[in-house]
């Protein structure tokens, strides 16, 4: 009979420890990678406020906001909690956006930024403005990975729930809840997860965090190359300010409509009456 690996040792404070990696890692990295391609705007087009971000970098850089706004609201879970963010798993590029660990168990949450966009929620399918998605089956899959390979690194198993938040939707209607994924709005998370009952001691969630910490426990280490996380505030800062100069562009030609128009109605008026004057 073939014998199951040894359980890794627990290690929280190790310099390789995923707990230092910070939110939004991967797709940061990809969203300025793409980005990289693209040249850089003309001194006209910043005047217009025409966005620097490109096509193909776009979804990127959406999905790296809903993680770091995800991120940013996990804080909110406090001592008793810990939450690794950006984790590499298996063998090819796949991650995990955030694992959560803490005395409610062990979650895995898969982040969807959809900003302006309607979101219907079935027992077996998700809708994004009408069109059908695999975030329910890439949730769920997700999660029974996390529990194998957690199961083999701890020694014990280890049961995972699966948890879609989604990001800045414009409305999300739920007609059905999911058997086996929670699906809630990112305002909600925090509070579902402080209202989840208690399965789990402070000792278990040292040791589950401390073993989920490790790169070894899911099967890769992260690149090496470090994420130039500062190259992306400076991105979200410029396409920032490119919107709210069109914001202003948008609202002089408003204004500018109006006053043309006030300004034009006596004219409009005097043609009106003599046109109805018999």
């Amino acid at each position: 009979m073939t014998s199951s690996p040894d359980p890794i040792p627990a290690d929280v404070h190790g310099v390789d420890s995923l707990a230092h990696r910070r939110p939004a890692a991967s797709v940061i990295a990809e969203c300025l990678r793409v980005q990289s391609t693209v040249p850089p705007n003309t001194a006209v087009q910043r005047f217009f406020g025409v966005s620097p971000l490109g096509r193909d970098a776009e979804p990127w850089y959406l999905g790296a906001l809903g993680e770091l706004e995800v991120a940013r609201r996990l804080e909110a879970l406090g001592p008793g909690w810990v939450v690794l963010h950006s984790v590499p798993i298996g063998s090819g590029s796949s991650d995990l956006d955030h694992v959560v660990i803490g005395p409610a168990g062990v979650f895995t949450i898969n982040t969807k930024h959809h900003r302006g966009q309607t979101v219907w929620v079935g027992a077996k399918r998700i809708l994004v403005n009408g069109q059908r998605t695999d975030h329910l089956r890439n949730a769920a899959y997700e999660a029974k990975r996390t529990a194998n390979l957690l199961s083999v690194a701890v020694g014990t198993p280890v049961e995972v729930t699966p948890i879609i938040a989604i990001a800045g939707a414009k409305r999300m209607t739920v007609r059905e809840r999911p058997a086996d994924v929670v699906v809630v709005r990112e305002t909600d998370l925090v509070r579902w997860l402080r209202r989840r009952p208690v399965v789990l001691t402070p000792e278990q969630v040292e040791r589950l965090a401390s073993v989920a910490g490790q790169p070894g426990a899911w099967g890769r280490m992260p690149g090496d190359e470090p994420v130039d996380h500062d190259g992306f505030d400076r991105l979200r800062i410029a396409v920032d300010r490119a919107s709210r100069r069109r914001g202003v562009w948008g609202l002089g030609v408003f204004v500018g409509v109006v006053i043309a128009g006030w300004a034009a109605f006596p004219i409009w008026s005097d043609a009106l009456t003599t046109l109805l004057t018999p």
